[in-house]
């Protein structure tokens, strides 16, 4: 998707969701406290590092002590956003300031760079989504094999239309909350070091 369509998209959804936008930041201040907003180095266009913000829906961890699993974490009012993706929200901010697109390949932790075969690092060729077609075919119901995979269709296929097809189905996604968590995981699988499957 073109910067004048993610400027316009970008405007359209801030306008019509600030109600909702407020509303859970509120929320989130109520149940969790602060800080309401998670913010984390993530990997952008061309591999460059940017801050991806989002709503909190983790304790934070003490300082000087075991951070615990996500499990142990993750609130229920957390566990409530991410089911309804509205932890998602504040990252319209990221598209505002250029770092990410309303579609594209999520973006994932800077910690992840030295992970990816040759070619799957081509997903840093387009900047990331929101969405994007790995989060409407499957979310975190895929493997990683398989996240890519999608990452890269799109990178070398995508147009318009895609773009726009990827938008109408993360709405049905939202709403049928699909793919939210990984199989026997509370949030999503850590990306591992590349095993021998996944060489270039």
């Amino acid at each position: 998707m073109n910067r004048a369509l993610d400027l316009a998209g970008a405007a359209v959804a801030t306008v019509v969701l600030a109600p909702v936008i407020a509303a859970t930041a509120v929320f989130v201040r109520c149940t969790m406290g602060s800080p309401v907003l998670f913010r984390q180095e993530r990997t952008g266009l061309h591999g460059r590092p940017f801050t991806f913000v989002k709503f909190r829906t983790m304790r934070p961890s003490p300082r000087g002590f075991d951070p615990g699993s996500d499990a142990e974490r993750l609130t229920a009012a957390g566990r409530f956003l991410r089911a309804t993706s509205l932890d998602e929200l504040p990252a319209l901010w990221n598209v505002f300031r250029g770092d990410m697109s309303l579609v594209g390949p999520r973006p994932l932790p800077v910690a992840y760079l030295g992970r990816y075969t040759e070619q799957e690092a081509h997903r840093h060729d387009v900047r990331p989504g929101i969405t994007g077609l790995a989060q409407v075919l499957g979310r975190n119901n895929l493997t990683w094999e398989q996240k890519f995979a999608h990452d890269l269709h799109y990178v070398q296929a995508r147009t318009l239309r895609m773009d726009l097809w990827i938008l109408a189905a993360t709405i049905r996604t939202v709403v049928r909350r699909d793919g939210v968590t990984a199989t026997g995981s509370a949030t999503n699988h850590e990306l591992r070091a590349v095993p021998e499957g996944r060489q270039s």
